[in-house]
């Protein structure tokens, strides 16, 4: 498959989507997974970080509305150090009204972006490699993202490992298959997130319960990882 088809199935695939308010973060299940993730990523950070934060260029290939973007400012990202790409035009247009004017956004595939090689300290995509079902394109992306790093940065990486057979259009991206992708990085593993099928209704119910099933390893589906780029 080339490129070009690629990128034009991902864009069928987010088209057939229809999530309604699933993933607004208003919703108990969201709240208690990303405030979750959000403590693993401190974490990460505190421990793997090359510098203060602050002093930190941030690419994030398929940045959507701009969440994970705001996120790093709250945590105390330079908003203009943060660069975000996003494949859909629909979701440039809300991320720009969101983010702050300082934090530059590029629309397109991520393997035309202008960029130059080792300018980033972090690459971070979320979610983007479970939308590719092309073993060939998530190679050329995790090589785009790799070179975009300078030593001592780090590709941060959060995804699920495991197959959803309700949804043919994702799949999990297991451990080996992130290995196999970035065969020079140092990986830092977390599993975070509970099974969305558990924690939806768990959350309703009661957070607590949301954590005390997310207690159990075994029922979290995600991974984030801190794949770092030693020389």
């Amino acid at each position: 498959m080339s490129t070009h088809d690629e990128t034009r199935a991902v864009v069928e695939r987010y088209a057939r989507r229809s999530v309604g308010d699933r993933y607004h973060p208003l919703q108990p299940d969201v709240l208690c997974a990303r405030q979750e993730r959000q403590r693993a990523l401190v974490a990460l950070l505190r421990r793997h970080a090359p510098a203060p934060v602050a002093q930190l260029d941030v690419l994030e290939v398929g940045c959507g509305a701009g969440d994970n973007l705001l996120e790093l400012a709250t945590l105390g990202f330079d908003p203009a150090r943060l660069v975000g790409n996003e494949l859909l035009p629909e979701r440039v247009a809300v991320a720009r009204a969101r983010l702050p004017s300082a934090t530059a956004l590029h629309a397109g595939d991520a393997l035309m972006l202008p960029l130059p090689p080792a300018s980033f300290d972090i690459v971070l995509q979320y979610t983007v490699f479970s939308s590719l079902l092309d073993d060939v394109f998530q190679q050329r992306l995790a090589d785009r993202m790799w070179q975009g790093l300078r030593p001592g940065g780090a590709v941060l990486w959060y995804d699920f490992g495991w197959d959803n057979p309700r949804n043919p259009d994702v799949r999990g991206v297991p451990l080996a298959r992130v290995r196999q992708l970035f065969p020079a990085g140092r990986l830092h593993v977390r599993r975070v997130t509970l099974a969305p099928p558990l924690g939806r209704p768990a959350a309703r119910l009661h957070p607590r319960l949301w954590g005390l099933l997310n207690s159990l390893p075994w029922l979290r589906t995600h991974h984030l990882i801190w794949i770092e780029k030693t020389r």
